[in-house]
């Protein structure tokens, strides 16, 4: 497993466990498995969240907890980006302008 990505690699833990797992949980037996050092495991956890969370078969199901999408509903794990957006508020700003005094355009 040493020449997979660590996503595919989790991809296969999750498939065998059929349950969700903690974040630091998946990325310590991902680390176990892939042999990397503890400097290792530190430099790379970033880059494992970055890429679990933009890989599509993965979901966050809370408190943390990973899952495979294919084992949740669309239903469940679909977010729609109509109503996250309706949910922004437009926001005026009222800008004010310096009071010009006469004084400031006099030659000295």
């Amino acid at each position: 497993m040493n020449n997979k990505s660590m996503v595919d690699v989790a991809f296969e833990l999750m498939s065998a466990k059929k349950k969700p797992m903690a974040f630091q949980k998946l990325f310590t037996e991902i680390t176990e498995i892939k042999g990397f050092t503890p400097e290792e495991h530190d430099e790379k956890i970033s880059l494992f969240y970055t890429n679990i969370t933009l890989d599509g078969r993965f979901i966050t199901v809370g408190e943390n907890q990973w899952d495979l999408r294919s084992r949740h509903n669309f239903a469940a794990v679909h977010i729609d980006m109509n109503d996250i957006y309706a949910e922004e508020e437009e926001v005026d700003v009222e800008i004010e302008e310096p009071e010009l005094i006469a004084n400031d355009f006099e030659d000295e």
